[in-house]
């Protein structure tokens, strides 16, 4: 017997409605007591608090429902044996049985040079410009879902950064917001900072979990389940009593291999299922108003990542692929595609990615002097900056997250002039103060 973790998405019930209240408002991570609805053959994890679904269709609708604690779904993590996992359809109509995959950071193809520096890539998104008109981040959230951020190091980097430690979480307890290893979520919140660095960073290391019993991985993606879960809370205070009058959540991880995921067809697939609770979760809170955005991936066909297998085509798969999502491929200083940025069409929606943003470039130093801030994992949150930026001045209920990624693709610049969608920059690279003066930002 092999067990492994999986989500399972249960009816409500006084015992999981119970635990998503304590751990939405008393920060409480537990489910003490076994729902009724589980079936016997699930190992149930204690530690994990359940998360509401809402009305399980991700839209603005089951965020109200979420909201108003009156969730018709709960999802929690158990364990099962894997040799069980084409018979888990058996269940009860109200007991859903999901893959809970490994998830790994978007890293970069070994030994290439830098290409420019942050300074660079400043120039190139005419920050200074923008800020000049105020936009800066003031008054954003910007959520780093990664391995964590060492705040000494950002600061070593010339940043000043500010950090809520309150709004922050971790899936390991005892460690401290802002006060990780210097690794990836590192590299990532420097890359945000570039366009707003007055945004308000936010550190959820899900990278940093542990399956029981085993070693430590990349990620479990029930852990970003759980982050997400926070910023629902966060969400569903009204908007005039928010902390901040937006949040912006950068993620530079994905699925590389489909098989990390249940096989094709299964009910419990992650990779293009739109049923699976991670993806319904994403698609709540982009209903709620934040603004999402994910890497497209390092599986491009010039120089994937060893952890693609070789598999190079269909590979922005799950959330990375989300219709409300932003998906960011990755561009150099020269506007040149960096050959390892997945390509699409994506898994579950074909216009992915959407646009492209740069990488490779010298920054952070994360990984030693003048070594590059690198893969879309570093494009990503070059982007998310930007959409930090363009949020000062503008509240999600005055321009959904919609409107403003419309404004982003209809305004990126297309190689060589190009227009339309291609598989390798999307809509063209990221041009911000071409959004900024198509947009209502000043």
């Amino acid at each position: 017997m092999v067990a492994i973790p999986v989500l399972v998405v249960l009816p409500d019930e006084p015992a999981v409605k119970e635990s998503a209240e304590r751990a939405m408002v008393s920060r409480i991570f537990a489910l003490e007591e076994t729902p009724k609805a589980l079936p016997k053959e699930f190992d149930l994890d204690p530690d994990f608090a359940a998360v509401p679904l809402g009305t399980g269709e991700g839209t603005a609708e089951s965020f109200a429902a979420i909201a108003r604690g009156e969730s018709r779904q709960y999802v929690v993590r158990a364990l099962m044996d894997s040799e069980q996992i084409t018979a888990v359809g058996e269940h009860a109509d109200d007991v859903q049985v999901f893959a809970d995959p490994a998830i790994g950071r978007a890293l970069i193809c070994p030994g290439d040079p830098p290409m420019g520096s942050a300074s660079d890539v400043r120039g190139l998104l005419r920050v200074d410009e923008l800020q000049e008109r105020g936009l800066n981040g003031e008054g954003v959230a910007l959520a780093i879902v990664d391995t964590g951020i060492n705040l000494a190091h950002l600061r070593d980097q010339g940043l000043a950064p500010r950090l809520d430690p309150h709004v922050s979480w971790s899936p390991i307890s005892g460690t401290r917001p802002g006060h990780y290893a210097v690794d990836h979520g590192t590299m990532c919140a420097f890359a945000a900072s570039i366009a707003a660095p007055q945004s308000i960073l936010l550190d959820f290391p899900v990278l940093q979990s542990r399956r029981r019993g085993r070693s430590v991985m990349d990620g479990l993606l029930s852990d970003a389940v759980r982050a997400y879960g926070v910023l629902l809370q966060m969400m569903r205070t009204p908007e005039d009593r928010r902390p901040y009058h937006a949040l912006v959540i950068n993620n530079s991880w994905g699925m590389f291999h489909p098989s990390w995921d249940f096989p094709p067809g299964h009910p419990g697939r992650y990779a293009d299922n739109p049923r699976h609770p991670f993806n319904i979760i994403v698609g709540s809170l982009a209903g709620a108003g934040a603004d999402i955005l994910f890497a497209a991936g390092n599986c491009g066909a010039d120089c994937p990542d060893s952890r693609c297998r070789g598999l190079t085509t269909g590979q922005i798969t799950g959330a990375n692929s989300h219709p409300d999502v932003l998906t960011v491929a990755g561009n150099d200083v020269n506007s040149d595609r960096v050959g390892y940025s997945s390509q699409g069409p994506g898994a579950w929606h074909n216009e992915k990615p959407d646009l492209s943003a740069y990488t490779h470039f010298v920054g952070s130093e994360a990984y030693g002097e003048g070594s590059p801030d690198g893969g879309t994992s570093t494009a990503c949150p070059v982007a998310a900056g930007c959409v930090a930026a363009l949020r000062t001045n503008r509240r999600p209920s005055q321009l959904p997250p919609a409107g403003l990624f419309d404004i982003l693709r209809q305004t990126a610049q297309g190689p060589g002039g190009a227009t339309g969608w291609d598989a390798d920059y999307g809509y063209g690279i990221l041009d911000l103060y071409a959004a900024m003066q198509a947009g209502p930002f000043v």
